[in-house]
C-alpha cells in the first residue's frame, strides 16, 4: 500500500461513477477530441513536453482501475511518466502540467484522480461496448427509448420520472400503436399528455 492510500481520505470528494470491477476490453477504444484539444489553452500553453505527457496520461488511465483514473500519488505517476519523484512533484504543481484540469475524487474509499472530459469518453466507450453486445431488435427498442427519454428530458420532466422504467415503457408501447412514422415533438407531447390523462404519471408539478 502506497502512502498515497494511508493518508486520511476526504469525506467531500466527488465519488466516482464508473466501478473498479468495468473494464473496457482490447477491442473497445475511447474517442480523441483533437478539434477539441487544438482549441484547449492546454495545447497553447503547454510545452511540447507536457503535452506528450498528458496524451500518454490519457491513454495510461484506460489501463487503471477504475477505468479513466490515475493514482493520488507521485512515485505512481514519476513510474508512468518515467521521470524520477523530484521532477513528478514538479509536474504537478505546474499550472500548464500534465495533470491539468485532473482532480481528487473517491473510488471505494481510495482517492483517486479523475479528469471530467476523461470520464466523458470512458462514459461513452462503455455505452458504444453495451450498444454493441445488444442484439439488432434490442439496439433499436434502446435507442427508441433513450430518443423518449431525451425529449421528455428537453420538456423538463425531471430525472425521476425519466428513471421510471415502467412508465417509459407504457408510454413507448402507446407511441408505438399511435405514430407508425417517425417520432417528433408534437408525439412525444401526446404521449405526455395521454400519459397524464390515464394516471402513469403527474402533470406539472413532475417537472422540474
Amino acid at each position: 500500500m502506497t502512502a498515497a492510500r494511508l493518508k486520511p481520505v476526504p469525506n467531500d470528494l466527488p465519488v466516482y461513477p464508473v466501478a473498479r470491477g468495468v473494464r473496457l476490453d482490447g477491442h473497445s477504444f475511447v474517442k480523441w477530441q483533437h478539434l477539441r484539444w487544438l482549441s484547449s489553452r492546454s495545447f497553447r500553453l503547454c510545452s511540447w513536453e507536457v503535452q506528450g505527457m498528458a496524451r500518454a496520461l490519457f491513454d495510461l488511465c484506460q489501463l487503471e482501475s477504475p477505468v479513466g483514473t490515475l493514482p493520488d500519488d507521485d512515485a505512481e505517476l514519476a513510474q508512468m511518466l518515467r521521470v524520477d519523484v523530484r521532477r513528478m512533484a514538479e509536474l504537478r504543481r505546474m499550472e500548464f502540467g500534465p495533470l491539468r484540469n485532473w482532480r481528487p475524487c473517491l473510488a471505494d474509499g481510495e482517492v483517486r484522480l479523475m479528469h471530467d472530459v476523461v470520464l466523458a469518453q470512458v462514459q461513452d466507450a462503455l455505452e458504444r461496448r453495451e450498444i454493441h453486445e445488444l442484439s439488432k431488435e434490442d439496439k433499436a427498442t434502446y435507442q427508441r427509448l433513450k430518443r423518449l427519454r431525451e425529449a421528455l428530458r428537453g420538456m423538463g420532466l425531471s430525472d425521476d420520472v425519466l428513471s421510471d422504467d415502467r412508465l417509459i415503457g407504457r408510454m413507448d408501447d402507446w407511441l408505438k400503436q399511435a405514430c407508425k412514422g417517425n417520432r417528433k415533438a408534437n408525439h412525444y407531447e401526446a404521449a405526455l399528455m395521454h400519459a397524464v390523462a390515464q394516471g402513469w404519471c403527474e402533470g406539472p408539478m413532475r417537472r422540474r
